[in-house]
């Protein structure tokens, strides 16, 4: 009986040991363009410690997908920009790197298809910056909620 209980207890801990390795393996798989996308929002909620924490997931998300090896160039400008967010607790310093993230990122996307879904390239007139957002709808990441819905969508791609 005791190893009949020990033979169930070592299943249930492989069961359990198998699917948290597969919740891992789901999670290291985040789409490099998504990752940028809550980034971008951390920045628009004027929140830079989930802008660091978000830039963390940009930066593997963008070194474990292969597609982006497409240009090493954009990729080491991209990773560069998203280590200074994601080290830095000043969010304008953070909005400082995401503005050539963004430039940077929008490159990549002209290159590499990340998604099936349009990406709307939106301009902010006030700080001569672009941002990729997953809507039409301006929300600023560049100015937060002091001018929320400054900009306009540049051009969409597909």
């Amino acid at each position: 009986m005791k190893t009949l209980i020990k033979l169930c207890t070592i299943q249930v801990m492989v069961l359990i040991a198998a699917g948290s390795v597969s919740a891992q393996r789901k999670a290291a798989v985040v789409n490099p363009l998504q990752a940028y996308y809550e980034v971008k929002d951390a920045l628009i909620s004027s929140n830079a410690s989930v802008a660091g924490t978000r830039a963390i997931t940009l930066i593997n998300a963008i070194k474990a997908n292969e597609k982006t090896n497409a240009s090493k160039v954009l990729r080491d400008k991209i990773l560069f920009d998203a280590e200074h967010i994601a080290e830095s607790k000043d969010i304008e310093h953070q909005r400082d790197h995401f503005t050539s993230l963004s430039t940077d990122f929008y490159a990549l996307a002209k290159v590499v298809k990340l998604s099936d879904k349009p990406v709307y390239y939106a301009y902010c007139p006030m700080k001569k910056s672009y941002w990729l957002s997953e809507g039409e709808v301006i929300k600023n990441p560049y100015y937060g909620d002091k001018m929320l819905t400054c900009g306009k969508v540049a051009e969409v791609l597909k």
